[in-house]
């Protein structure tokens, strides 16, 4: 995979992928806290700062074992946390992970999903050489679904009633992409 005790840092032209430390706890705890961000998540928001911290310790620990990479989507010109982006369920066996994002709720609509995301998927498909993207999105997500089709991901299912989160039960639209599909400009 890779080697290192941190995540390389992915550079775009507004925003960065850059590795979590404990001084961003505040900034994700705003991010997993609010309810319109976390509408669409397999878990409910966040309600205590030391939830944040918790999933600060988590991104180390399961960087460490190689299962999940976590980087804080950060805004270039201040370096502020206003998102995250993760490869998890990584299988170097079968050359696939899962991507998973979330951006703050002040951040939606400026389009830095639309240039984080293929930073992503150039490292998933350059630097671990992986030749399948999956995502778990729930099908009331109209802009994420957007976002993915975009890249080239296509949907590939329906799970019905996959969690019950909230008091209500949801459906996950599981989409994917291929190397051999991707735009050649996620390669390089």
């Amino acid at each position: 995979m890779i080697e290192g005790t941190t995540l390389p840092t992915l550079q775009g032209e507004r925003i960065q992928l850059r590795w979590l430390t404990e001084r961003d706890v505040p900034a994700l705890f705003a991010v997993f806290s609010h309810p319109e961000v976390m509408r669409y998540w397999s878990r409910g928001p966040m309600a205590d700062p030391g939830e944040a911290c918790a999933l600060v310790e988590q991104i180390h620990r399961c960087f460490a074992e190689r299962s999940l990479f976590q980087w804080g989507v950060a805004l270039r010109q201040t370096d502020e946390v206003i998102g995250t982006c993760t490869l998890s369920s990584l299988n170097p066996a079968h050359r696939r992970a899962e991507v998973g994002y979330a951006l703050g709720r002040d951040h939606w609509g400026h389009g830095y999903m639309a240039e984080a995301l293929p930073l992503l998927l150039r490292f998933a498909f350059g630097t671990l050489g992986l030749h399948r993207i999956e995502a778990d999105v729930d099908p009331r997500n109209a802009r994420s679904i957007r976002a993915l089709a975009a890249l080239g991901f296509r949907t590939e299912g329906l799970l019905r009633e996959r969690y019950h989160l909230g008091g209500e039960i949801q459906d996950a639209q599981m989409m994917g992409l291929l190397r051999t599909e991707a735009d050649p400009s996620l390669l390089r």
